[in-house]
C-alpha cells in the first residue's frame, strides 16, 4: 500500500465492485414486483456506500496524510467497508445457494415450463426466499459490527484475577496490579473524553502497581502530545512500569532516514517517562515493601516473525534474584512459550498485543476469537506447573474502528500469599 497506493486502490475497488455486483442480483430478486420508482431509490442507496467508498479510496491514496492522524482516515474507511461489506458476504452466500440450485435444475432437467409458472405465481418464489432469509442473517453482523463502532470499542471492562502463589513475600500479600495494554492512543485522536473515562477507572482501582504492556501509539510519539496532561493523572502507589510493544517503534511509518526513525522512538520513551512511566527496556527494578522485595522485569518487544525481537530476556534478568517471586511484563504472549516457560524462574507474566482481534465471542466460562488461530493464548489467564501468563486484550482499536465480543480490557490482578 505504502510503494504503490493506486494499485492498492484498484485491488480494493475492484473487490467491492465484484461483491456489490453479485449482492445486487440478489436484491433484483427482492424487488422484483416493487414499483419501477422504489426501485429507482433501492438503486440510489444501494450504489452510493461502494461509490463514497471509491471515492474515499481514492482521496486517501492521494492526499499526504501525517501520520500521527493517518489512522483516523483509515479507520472511516475501514470501518465503512467492515460494516457493509461482511454482511453483503453473508448475504451472497443466500444468492449464491438459489443459484446453484438453478444450475443444477438447469442440468438435470429442462427447467423453463416450471421456472415461468414459479415466477409467475402470487407465493413467494425460492429465490425471494432464500434472499429474504440473507437479509435477515445478514442483519446480524450488520448491527453486530455497528454496535461495536458506536459503543463497543470504548465499552471498558474490569477483568479481576486473584492469583495465589508460595513463594509470595508476605508482605506482599494483597498487593494489588493495575495492568493495561495496547492503548493505540492515536486511535483516540477525536475521542479525548474516552481516553479521561479509561483513565478515571484506572484511578478509581487505586492500584499498587500500574503496569501498562506495550504500544501506546499506533506510530508516532506526536500521538501522545494532546493527552499527555489527561495520562499524568495515572496514580500508583509503588510506581508506574511500561514496556514497549511492536507499534512503539515506528515500524510501519515510512521513514526519511534511519535517524528520523530512532528520534521518534527516543522521544516516546521520553514522553512515557516525562508522565511517570519508568520504562523498563530489557531490564529490571526491585519493588520493596516494609524490608522485602520482589522483582519486576520488562522486555523490550519479541514477537514471532514479522513482528520485531527486540527483547532480551537474558539481559533483563541479569541483576535479579533468581529466589526472588519475579513478575514479567512481555508484550508479544508467544515470547512465553518461547523463552519463559520452563526456562525461567518468572512467576507471573504479563502481555497484551493480540487484541482478541477485537472480534469474538464471550458466554460464562468460554471465549473464542479468530486470534486463536494464530495465537494459542490470546486473552486471559494460563497456567502451566507454577507458572501463569496474563494477556490483556487491550485498551485500544486499530485497524477497525470497533470492537464485537471483545471489548477494551483493564485488568485488576491482586497477589496473594499461598
Amino acid at each position: 500500500m505504502r510503494n504503490n497506493p493506486f494499485l492498492f486502490t484498484l485491488f480494493l475497488s475492484v473487490i467491492i465492485l465484484a461483491i456489490d455486483f453479485y449482492s445486487f442480483r440478489g436484491v433484483k430478486k427482492l424487488t422484483v414486483r416493487y414499483s419501477a420508482k422504489t426501485k429507482r431509490i433501492v438503486f440510489f442507496l444501494f450504489w452510493i456506500i461502494p461509490l463514497m467508498l471509491i471515492i474515499g479510496l481514492l482521496l486517501f491514496s492521494m492526499l499526504s496524510i501525517a501520520p500521527a492522524h493517518f489512522l483516523s482516515y483509515f479507520h472511516l474507511i475501514s470501518g465503512t467497508f467492515i460494516l457493509f461489506y461482511v454482511p453483503k458476504l453473508v448475504f451472497i452466500i443466500f444468492n449464491l445457494l438459489d443459484d446453484l440450485y438453478s444450475l443444477f435444475k438447469k442440468v438435470i432437467r429442462n427447467k423453463s415450463k416450471e421456472q415461468k409458472v414459479e415466477d409467475s405465481g402470487e407465493s413467494i418464489s425460492r429465490a425471494q426466499f432464500l434472499n429474504r432469509i440473507g437479509i435477515v442473517i445478514a442483519g446480524v453482523p450488520f448491527l453486530s459490527i455497528a454496535y461495536g463502532i458506536k459503543w463497543g470499542r470504548f465499552n471498558y471492562t474490569l477483568r479481576k484475577h486473584t492469583l495465589s502463589f508460595t513463594n509470595l513475600p508476605p508482605t506482599f500479600d494483597g498487593l494489588r496490579i493495575v495492568q493495561f495494554s495496547d492503548f493505540h492512543i492515536g486511535s483516540f485522536m477525536h475521542y479525548h473524553e474516552k481516553v479521561m473515562e479509561a483513565i478515571k477507572i484506572i484511578n478509581n482501582q487505586e492500584p499498587d502497581l500500574l503496569l501498562f504492556t506495550g504500544d501506546f501509539v499506533n506510530n508516532v510519539s506526536a500521538e501522545m502530545d494532546s493527552f499527555i496532561p489527561m495520562l499524568n493523572q495515572l496514580n500508583a502507589r509503588l510506581g508506574k512500569y511500561s514496556i514497549l510493544g511492536n507499534h512503539d517503534y515506528g515500524e510501519y511509518v515510512p521513514w526519511e532516514s534511519p535517524e528520523e526513525k530512532r528520534k521518534n522512538l527516543e522521544r516516546l520513551v521520553a514522553i512515557e517517562e516525562d508522565i511517570g512511566f519508568r520504562m523498563l527496556l530489557n531490564d529490571s527494578n526491585k519493588i520493596e515493601v516494609n524490608g522485602s522485595e520482589i522483582e519486576l522485569v520488562g522486555v523490550e518487544n519479541w514477537g514471532q516473525p514479522p513482528f520485531p525481537q527486540y527483547g532480551n530476556l537474558d539481559k533483563a534478568l541479569a541483576d535479579v534474584n533468581p529466589d526472588s517471586f519475579k513478575i514479567l511484563m512481555s508484550h508479544d504472549p508467544s515470547h512465553w512459550d518461547a523463552k519463559v516457560l520452563g526456562k525461567t524462574g518468572i512467576d507471573l507474566t504479563l502481555s497484551g498485543h493480540t487484541h482478541g482481534a477485537q472480534f469474538g465471542i464471550e458466554i460464562p466460562g468460554w471465549r473464542w476469537s479468530p486470534v486463536s488461530i494464530r495465537y494459542n493464548r490470546w486473552g486471559g489467564l494460563y497456567k502451566e506447573g507454577e507458572q501463569l501468563l496474563h494477556v490483556n486484550t487491550g485498551i485500544g482499536f486499530i485497524g477497525f474502528p470497533g470492537r464485537v465480543g471483545i471489548p477494551p480490557e483493564i485488568t485488576v490482578i491482586e497477589l496473594k500469599k499461598n
